[in-house]
């Protein structure tokens, strides 16, 4: 089963900017779809962006118009661009494979922690 290492989160001011990596251990080429996931404290992981191995993306409605997910299957990577982020966006950031989230044996690495502050 692939896996997922997440990073680049951190503490940021409200309006900044972070950019999230995933690194995939096996062949991204052979996962259909992976997601951007989070969870806040107190609440369920939530999906916020989506991207397709052919490169159709969708996104949560929070985060419409400011986040962006890109892939490149050559490296092995996907990314999360966060912009205009709020204190809301305060969670762990996690990646996936959407089909096995969905099936339910999914295994989640550790995550990276954004949290948006003044």
């Amino acid at each position: 089963q692939e896996q997922f290492v997440e990073s680049g989160g951190g503490l940021v001011q409200p309006g900044g900017s972070l950019r999230l990596s995933c690194v995939v251990s096996g062949n991204t080429a052979n996962i259909s779809a992976i997601g951007w996931y989070r969870q806040a404290p107190g609440k369920q992981r939530e999906v916020v962006a989506v991207v397709s191995n052919g490169g159709i993306t969708r996104y949560a409605d929070s985060v419409k118009g400011r986040f962006t997910i890109s892939r490149d299957n050559a490296q092995n990577m996907v990314w999360l661009q966060m912009d205009s982020l709020k204190p809301e966006d305060t969670a762990v950031y996690f990646c996936n494979s959407l089909l096995r989230v969905g099936l339910g044996n999914a295994r989640w690495g550790q995550g990276t922690q954004v949290t948006v502050s003044s």
